[in-house]
């Protein structure tokens, strides 16, 4: 494992890391003991590797900045999808056990009501009462209706869409998607509701400059922030930022697109390897974890005609200048905290909801405008399954699935004065509903039972926060998943995983075979028996309803 010289060196940041190590750090011994702010960052479909400081060539300094003074996790898992994760992340539970077992889709079932449940309470409430003031800004997509928007699940203030924006330049309002600010609905003055594929309003700043959407959701959090050290200077803050970014469609800004176009020619193979090799000399794996043969329906880059590797290239530039606009902004989140003499006595913890995504085959989909660009405002495409191959590096498959490629991710831990020992990494495994538990444990708040008169599910989560202090702690006997009939269980070094519609169980022992290459289940079966069993009990207790069961029950409706 690297030492944290080398790797400032590995990732870039040793000059600007030098004027940090000096600066003063926040014990909660100081300032009266005041409760530390939080504040949670999200990408949306980004993959395992694509930052800097977990092997990615983009250009992220802002996120490599946290990471050289701060905690990276190399074994943290989310859900393999959006909502669920977000739903986890907010609650502390398995998505079915927070009503958004699948998407925002209503299927009369508990696990499946598409929205956060009664019986769930989120990080804002119960923060709330420990005098915390909450504000988010992004994508919510956990509950489309007013009656589920954040205002009314604890947050003070909100700007972002109910589910997602579908456009970086605006809001395609399609499939009951609604811009929001606090608790009210945003339409452009004068503009008619637009519909299709590639229709949206297009949004424009104060000042009458074009929005993006990146920029935008970091300026209302920065304005929050402003807020809240002018009127409420004795009072913590949560803050939640739930990027877009990198989600298609690939729009970016064309100054980001023009510091990657032409990077990229070097195709996905070649980009796999160089990942991997800085993975390895980083320590972000193992080198028991052989990097995965290229996805089955990922052509050899080799092959292409020329206009299809420039075609490729510039989708994949546009992805990454996505990725940089994001770590930008991320940085103008930690320029102001320190403005305001907060960033010392507050925790930041950034991952991703998913991992890459493979959506609109080994190309990926053009829906825009005709012979509109990747990345213009009126080009509609994604970067499809040769680059998100990529993008999870060495895991295979894809958001959706819960293999290692959908469900690992990066996770960066900064807290002063609580995570010491800076630049390192952790092994010790950890999954998003662990969120909600850090959180009580850091404000120092009890996870309540009950909260406006209904019975609260009992947390799933457990603390980070001795992660953070180098110690270790008392982790999960078993974590499990479960999105569309693809089903998980990881105890321990062994995982049993399974793709629906197969259902056939593979068997992995992720310590030396993380990458999920070598199925042994042949040779342990009353491994696969005891975690077949364990999987079954969790799926009842937690409102899971077998995917087939749920499809016939979803076609009789």
């Amino acid at each position: 494992m690297l030492n944290r010289r080398d790797f400032l060196k590995a990732t870039g940041v040793w000059t600007a890391a030098i004027s940090l190590v000096g600066c003063a750090e926040f014990s909660t011994g100081k300032k009266g003991n005041r409760k530390p702010n939080i504040v949670i960052i999200m990408a949306d479909d980004m993959g395992f590797s694509d930052i800097g400081c977990y092997g990615g060539e983009i250009q992220t300094p802002s996120l490599d900045k946290l990471a050289v003074n701060g905690l990276r996790f190399t074994q943290f898992y989310n859900t393999g999808r959006c909502c669920p994760t977000r739903a986890s992340l907010l609650t502390g539970l398995y998505p079915h056990q927070s009503g958004i077992g699948d998407m925002s889709g209503d299927d009369g079932l508990p696990g499946y009501k598409g929205r956060l449940n009664e019986q769930c309470i989120t990080i804002a409430e119960v923060l709330r009462p420990a005098g915390y003031r909450n504000y988010a800004a992004g994508k919510w997509h956990v509950g489309p209706g007013p009656e589920h928007w954040p205002l009314q699940r604890g947050f003070d203030h909100y700007y972002g869409a109910n589910s997602a924006s579908g456009h970086y330049f605006g809001l395609q309002a399609r499939n009951g998607r609604r811009f929001i600010i606090d608790d009210q609905e945003y339409i452009p003055e004068g503009q008619a509701r637009k519909t299709g594929q590639t229709g949206y309003w297009p949004f424009q700043n104060k000042d009458g400059t074009p929005w993006y959407g990146t920029d935008a959701y970091t300026d209302y959090a920065l304005s929050y922030l402003e807020e809240h050290a002018e009127e409420h200077t004795d009072r913590p803050f949560f803050l939640y930022v739930a990027y877009t970014a990198p989600h298609w469609p690939l729009h970016a800004l064309p100054e980001d697109i023009a510091k990657y176009q032409g990077r990229y020619m070097k195709g996905w193979d070649q980009l796999r390897k160089e990942r991997y090799a800085r993975q390895l000399q980083m320590g972000i794996v193992h080198s028991d974890w052989s990097i995965s043969p290229r996805d089955p329906e990922a052509p050899a880059w080799e092959g292409l005609t020329e206009e299809q590797k420039q075609e490729m290239d510039l989708r994949m530039a546009v992805y990454a200048a996505m990725v940089d606009r994001m770590d930008q902004n991320i940085g103008r989140l930690i320029a102001k905290l320190k403005s305001l003499g907060q960033f010392e006595n507050t925790l930041i913890l950034f991952l991703s909801d998913n991992g890459g995504c493979h959506e609109g085959g080994p190309w990926g989909f053009s829906r825009g405008k005709k012979d509109s660009p990747a990345g213009s405002p009126d080009s509609y495409t994604s970067y499809g399954r040769c680059w998100a191959n990529a993008s999870n590096t060495p895991f295979r498959m894809f958001k959706h699935w819960v293999h290692e490629g959908g469900v690992s991710t990066p996770l960066i831990a900064h807290w002063p004065g609580v995570v010491n020992d800076k630049g390192t990494l952790t092994d010790q495994t950890g999954h998003v509903v662990d969120l909600m538990a850090t959180c009580c444990d850091a404000a120092g708040v009890s996870y309540p039972k009950s909260y406006n008169g209904q019975t609260i599910t009992p947390l799933e989560g457990r603390s980070l926060i001795p992660v953070f202090k180098g110690q270790q702690r008392e982790g999960h006997a078993m974590i499990f998943w479960e999105h569309e009939g693809n089903r998980a269980v990881r105890q321990g070094d062994w995982k049993l995983v399974s793709r629906f519609p197969d259902n056939k169980w593979e068997l992995y022992n992720v310590k030396v075979d993380r990458s999920e290459l070598n199925d042994i289940s042949q040779q342990h079966p009353d491994r696969v028996n005891e975690l077949k069993a364990a999987y079954l009990e969790w799926a009842v207790r937690c409102n899971v309803i077998p995917y087939g069961k749920l499809q016939q029950h979803r076609r009789a409706k």
